[in-house]
């Protein structure tokens, strides 16, 4: 079956001396409320008007792209000098390093992406390359132009096929020390954790991300496909069930209530290594 819409790029993917034909097609299905500001006596959209303190509403022709270097200080940057500065489109994506997936921190995920052989001509080295990088549990780390701007990029095996994984540079990513560093240097009650681990045990299984669903999304569709069939709504209250404010909980007490079976005093069964087999 031919994969739905038009590709992000075309191009060539080359692992050393092997190098084939390749397309690249969003792994995401947008999503969104879909909600748009209307002018409620007319029934027709709000369009946006640009403008500028001070000035008021400006031209459209008198709009400029600017790089702000400090606080209201911004370098004007004419199309063509931008024009300049983009990279040619590389038709090439080269495979320069390998690394286990499990090495690269979660937060330089960015965008997943399907790689597809652009022919029934390319299926053997995209099938030898898909086959080794699955073999090796490794990703293939290179970058690629598109649009004019490079991006950091990890190749892998997913299923039968290939999956490219846009990454964040190292200069996009906050240190964590910045918002961890106040957090003070307390020492753990070792029981504390022996429950926290039980817990943890008693609740690890395959990620299957189908079990979750968006509340807000789906509840939005019901109240839109309501008032599409124009029947009233009546807004639920829910103030009642929300918390006001905090609870102090004794932290022992509460780790114990929530083992399976457990019960305020009781003492907790010992923790097996490996959690609890399934």
């Amino acid at each position: 079956m031919a994969p739905a819409g038009r590709p992000y790029w075309k191009g060539f993917l080359r692992l050393s001396l092997v190098q084939i034909a390749v397309q690249i097609h969003s792994a995401v299905e947008p999503t969104g409320s879909g909600l748009n500001q209307i002018h409620k006596p007319s029934g027709k959209r709000v369009n946006y008007t640009k403008t500028v303190p001070g000035v008021g509403p400006v031209e459209e022709a008198d709009i400029v792209k600017g790089y702000q270097v400090s606080e209201d200080v911004y370098i004007v940057l004419e199309p063509e000098e931008l024009e300049a500065v983009k990279l040619d489109s590389k038709k090439t994506l080269d495979l320069q390093e390998f690394v286990a997936k499990e090495e690269i921190d979660p937060r330089y995920f960015e965008a997943p992406y399907y790689l597809l052989p652009e022919d029934e001509m390319q299926n053997e080295g995209y099938r030898v390359i898909q086959a080794a990088l699955a073999k090796m549990r490794k990703l293939g780390i290179g970058q690629i132009t598109m649009s004019g701007r490079e991006y950091l990029v990890a190749v892998g095996a997913l299923e039968q096929g290939l999956a490219m994984y846009i990454l964040r540079y190292a200069n996009e990513v906050r240190p964590a020390d910045a918002y961890f560093g106040g957090i003070p240097d307390v020492k753990v009650n070792p029981e504390l954790v022996d429950l926290a681990t039980r817990l943890i045990a008693e609740g690890t299984t395959a990620f299957n991300p189908t079990q979750f669903r968006n509340s807000y999304e789906v509840r939005l569709n019901e109240l839109v496909q309501q008032k599409a069939k124009g029947r009233k709504v009546v807004v639920k209250t829910e103030d009642e069930d929300r918390p006001k404010g905090a609870n102090v909980v004794d932290l022992m007490d509460a780790l114990r209530k929530s083992i399976k079976g457990g019960k305020s005093g009781d003492k907790p069964p010992p923790v097996k290594k490996g959690g609890r087999k399934r």
